[in-house]
């Protein structure tokens, strides 16, 4: 345990404790973050905590397309305004974001929740690709976008999509390379992305 964990009042240990359990979060910002709550006004702290606490007990999965959502189904899945035709395969939620902030896609998505990886004993039957081929069955989409990410465990997971929907007959393209290779979606800006998008390629 860090020692700077230990000066601290039990309550704020334990807090900078979780707070350091986060990605990205280190021991002196997790420590700044605890105190910057401990300044604030009591109801600040209490609206924190219900945020947390409400993400745990009030959201759910899709059961369309299998994002993250308050409503079933999403607010994606519900706009008739959406191009249903085409369906873009993301590997994570997080990954949805940043495709709808370039405002190029209009279609709908489907959440992967992971990717192959047989490394970290990932096989394709714990992502949700059934689920995908059961809404291709319907045969109302005409394009699939493979987005996982560019690296080699995203890449094996379109691969294997891939040749599972090819004996569908519909055009499956993914995003351009204008994306680095290892890189993840939810880091990339909004023109690379839009440029991907635009320029997706046929597989």
């Amino acid at each position: 345990m860090n020692p700077d964990f230990l000066s601290a009042a039990r309550p704020i240990s334990r807090l900078i404790q979780e707070f350091n359990k986060l990605p990205g979060i280190g021991p002196k910002s997790a420590q700044r973050l605890a105190y910057h709550l401990l300044q604030s006004p009591p109801e600040k702290a209490r609206d924190l905590a219900e945020a947390i606490i409400a993400i745990k007990e009030n959201l759910k999965l899709c059961s369309t397309c299998l994002n993250i959502t308050d409503s079933d189904p999403c607010s994606i899945c519900a706009d008739d305004s959406r191009d249903r035709t085409r369906i873009c395969v993301v590997e994570e939620p997080i990954d949805i974001m940043p495709l709808e902030r370039t405002r190029k896609y209009y279609g709908l998505y489907h959440v992967l929740h992971g990717v192959i990886s047989p490394g970290d004993g990932i096989k394709p039957e714990d992502l949700h690709i059934r689920e995908l081929l059961d809404r291709l069955s319907e045969g109302s989409v005409v394009e699939v976008i493979l987005a996982t990410n560019p690296n080699a465990e995203g890449e094996a997971t379109s691969l294997y999509i891939q040749r599972l929907i090819s004996p569908l007959g519909i055009r499956i393209t993914r995003l351009a390379r204008g994306l680095p290779f290892g890189g993840d979606l939810e880091y990339a800006d909004d023109v690379t992305l839009s440029r991907a998008l635009e320029g997706r390629q046929e597989m």
